[in-house]
């Protein structure tokens, strides 16, 4: 970790709102889950199931990141 990634608490961004990494990470698992459902069509137009296994298995855990996320971010906006 960089000298300014430890001392970074939303001096250098402007956003110190203790839930932004939260919004962040619910953003990107549901990024990711899209992006690998064009990888899993890909691997199955090439005929690699197991590729395409592998991108189904990355894509659940995606969602559960996703679906966690959401559940914590709604818990920490109505208390």
């Amino acid at each position: 970790m960089t000298a300014v990634h430890q001392r970074e608490t939303g001096e250098l961004t402007g956003t110190k709102d203790k839930d932004y990494n939260l919004v962040w990470f619910v953003e990107q698992c549901l990024s990711n889950t899209l992006r690998l459902e064009i990888y899993i069509a890909d691997a199955e137009r090439a005929g690699d199931r197991e590729l395409a296994d592998l991108f189904r298995r990355a894509q659940t855990e995606s969602r559960k990141g996703a679906d966690q996320g959401k559940q914590f971010l709604r818990q920490r906006l109505a208390g």
